[in-house]
């Protein structure tokens, strides 16, 4: 995940122990802490100070040939983020997941980027997707995205938001739901529809996968579902 740069970052120390946990959630192993230094251009010793810190509040943790993963306590603070919205959620991503067999998860609008809250991926299936919480991409690509999008007036849109994006998001509005491929992931599709929540951002409801005998609507009709049991519930 390439970290959002700021032009003055409010806290140096801050900006670069959250790079670190950037790097280990998208490496999904183990790496040490020459590893991780590299990746984030520190020094060594730099980057082991943070570590340091970060354990200490269970962020990371490391293994006897020290090798550092992301820590538990992580788990922690992301249940507290929209905690009642992932509660509610969770269950219906659940049955969708494993009636449609991919992975199904709930996306929110963070300022002009898409991140992924909750993902489950189906019980059965042995090609199914991962989905990580916590990823983000820019809300103008892929059906999040246009699902989102499709939620709020014009003047919110990114200014990046050309003639045939404006109509995929109001071909979005009208219709119910969006769909992507190859656009977030390579050779991966996505089906979203909006999940619209009194109070609250945009967010949208989606699948993910390689391949399938559904087609998109009927995909689609099984995302709108959860998406208004979630709306309904909150």
């Amino acid at each position: 995940m390439p970290a959002r740069q700021d032009a003055s970052p409010a806290s140096q120390t801050l900006s670069r122990g959250i790079r670190l946990l950037e790097e280990l959630a998208d490496a999904r192993a183990p790496l040490s802490i020459d590893d991780l230094a590299g990746r984030v251009g520190l020094h060594r010793s730099v980057a082991y100070r943070l570590l340091r810190t970060l354990e200490d509040h269970g962020l990371v943790t490391r293994d006897a040939a020290g090798a550092v993963r992301l820590g538990t306590g992580l788990a922690a603070l992301a249940a507290g983020v929209a905690a009642d919205l992932q509660a509610e959620a969770l269950p219906e991503l659940t049955s969708a997941a494993n009636d449609l067999g991919m992975t199904c998860f709930l996306v929110v609008l963070d300022h002009d980027e898409c991140v992924t809250l909750a993902s489950v991926e189906p019980r059965h299936s042995v090609t199914a997707v991962a989905q990580r919480p916590g990823a983000r991409h820019p809300v103008t690509r892929g059906a999040p995205g246009r699902a989102i999008l499709a939620q709020l007036p014009p003047r919110r849109w990114p200014d990046t938001v050309d003639a045939r994006l404006a109509a995929e998001i109001a071909e979005t509005a009208e219709r119910g739901w969006a769909t992507s491929h190859d656009e977030v992931v390579p050779s991966l599709r996505a089906v979203a529809v909006p999940l619209s929540v009194h109070g609250r951002q945009p967010a949208a409801v989606a699948a993910v996968y390689v391949a399938t005998d559904l087609d998109d609507a009927a995909i689609a009709a099984r995302l709108t579902n959860a998406a208004e049991a979630v709306s309904v519930a909150l």
